[in-house]
């Protein structure tokens, strides 16, 4: 760590990431099972994309919006756990300030555009149970690739400035982050000034970025279920509602474990440090290796693609 009597002009080189700062004896233990969640979200999500890509039957908005969602996942993984496998597996805990930032953009970008992704899954759900009549001329391969520039357009235009808010900053004392990853709240707070602005709008960004998603999803959810609940007497509710329990698995997942690390981020109550830093692992790896395993378990279709593609393999 580096002197805290360091001028304030002087601008440190690198961070450290410590990871699990009470269990660094043991905390290489955490590769394997972190390896092996890499590995299958990586497999499961390059399948899925492989699947949707071959066979034609997939060659649906629906599957689409599932492929977005798999190059998302496959980006979050990518993004951080190779180098939370070096710091566990070989002591490699420096990086430099650009690689620090471009991390954080990577990260909230990505995050933010897994959650307009279950945004348009819904509205597709909304558009499959609710306006079944229009579903084809509403939700078409042109309305998809409108909802691709949206999801890509909107998130780095507003995540942007959040690492340039971060860069701002000197950094002339501490250099020690306690997580697996440069976090913006990990970073920002070890700047050497006043970090109001950059947590104003990381709180902007939160309640009302994703914030945004969370309500329009839940209201998308709430009519489709009104409207299953009026179809009971001809006893196809169960059959409508069955396509969208794959999708409200995962974002309640999504959902909760954003709301706690917000709340951990941003509240006043004292919890361990390795709280945050396990659920920072847990949101970045599991979903990407529970979204296609899900819906691959659950979607009829997708599941003899896979099948059809392996048979073929073997």
């Amino acid at each position: 760590m580096l002197d805290l009597n360091t001028t304030s002009t002087y601008q440190i080189p690198h961070f450290v990431l410590i990871c699990f700062p009470g269990f660094q004896s043991w905390q290489h233990w955490l590769s394997i099972p972190l390896a092996l969640l890499l590995f299958v979200a990586i497999l499961a999500n390059i399948t899925m994309l492989v699947v949707i890509w071959r066979e034609e039957s997939l060659h649906e908005p629906m599957y689409y919006f599932l492929s977005i969602l798999a190059a998302i996942d496959i980006g979050l993984c990518t993004t951080t756990n190779p180098k939370i496998l070096g710091i566990l597996c070989f002591d490699l805990r420096t990086i430099d300030l650009a690689g620090c930032f471009t991390q954080m953009f990577f990260i909230s970008a990505l995050v933010t555009m897994q959650s307009t992704t279950f945004l348009f899954m819904a509205y597709d759900r909304y558009a499959a149970i609710c306006i079944p009549l229009r579903y084809s001329s509403v939700i078409t391969g042109s309305f998809v690739g409108k909802a691709l520039l949206f999801i890509l357009g909107r998130n780095f235009l507003v995540i942007f400035p959040m690492p340039l808010l971060a860069a701002r900053y000197r950094y002339c004392s501490r250099n020690i982050i306690e997580n697996c990853m440069c976090t913006i709240v990990g970073v920002t707070s070890l700047a050497c000034a006043d970090n109001t602005v950059n947590r104003i709008y990381q709180l902007v960004i939160a309640f009302g970025l994703l914030g945004g998603d969370f309500i329009l999803i839940c209201l998308s959810y709430c009519v489709i279920l009104w409207v299953v609940l009026k179809l009971q007497a001809d006893g196809t509710a169960m059959k409508a509602f069955g396509t969208c329990i794959s999708h409200l698995i995962l974002i309640s997942f999504f959902y909760s474990v954003l709301v706690v690390l917000i709340f951990t981020n941003f509240s006043n109550i004292s919890i361990p440090k390795e709280v945050p830093i396990m659920l920072n692992l847990l949101h970045f790896l599991v979903p990407p290796a529970l979204n296609p395993i899900v819906y691959g378990v659950r979607t009829k279709e997708i599941r003899q693609g896979i099948i059809k593609m392996f048979s073929n393999i073997f």
